[in-house]
């Protein structure tokens, strides 16, 4: 990072954003990671531990990129888009098998996964940093 300590609005609400996606990743990769789906075949619980895997990984790399925000450039694109990608997922899936139980905490985990990308593109491309 750079020794100027003073980061511009943009820049903090970027850090932030990738802050918060790293906390979501790495809370819920562990959590995945931990509990599998065991209740399905040994191909669906490997696939899903897998995933949390990914999952747990962008967390990481999120983190990194939060902590070296001045330093990022496309990365945080990607990653916005990664997760507008999530999203997507979430909504075929909502829109073919239907909201899981229970709704309110489902919902909790689109509303953000719609929401914060936007945000972090908008003030991605108004860094002056």
């Amino acid at each position: 990072m750079q020794s100027n300590p003073s980061m511009s609005v943009s820049t903090r609400i970027v850090q932030i954003c990738l802050f918060l996606f790293a906390a979501i990743a790495i809370f819920g990769g562990t959590l995945q990671m931990y509990l599998g789906e065991p209740t399905t075949s040994p191909r669906l619980d490997n696939v899903h531990r897998f995933m949390a895997g990914i999952y747990l990984s962008t967390g990481l790399i999120c983190f990194w990129a939060a902590y070296t925000v001045r330093m990022q450039k496309t990365l945080v694109y990607l990653i916005a888009i990664a997760v507008l990608l999530a999203a997507t997922g979430r909504l075929i899936s909502i829109s073919i098998v239907g909201l899981p139980e229970p709704a309110g905490l489902w919902i909790g985990y689109l509303v953000p996964e719609l929401l914060v990308p936007p945000i972090l593109i908008i003030f991605q491309l108004r860094r002056r940093d």
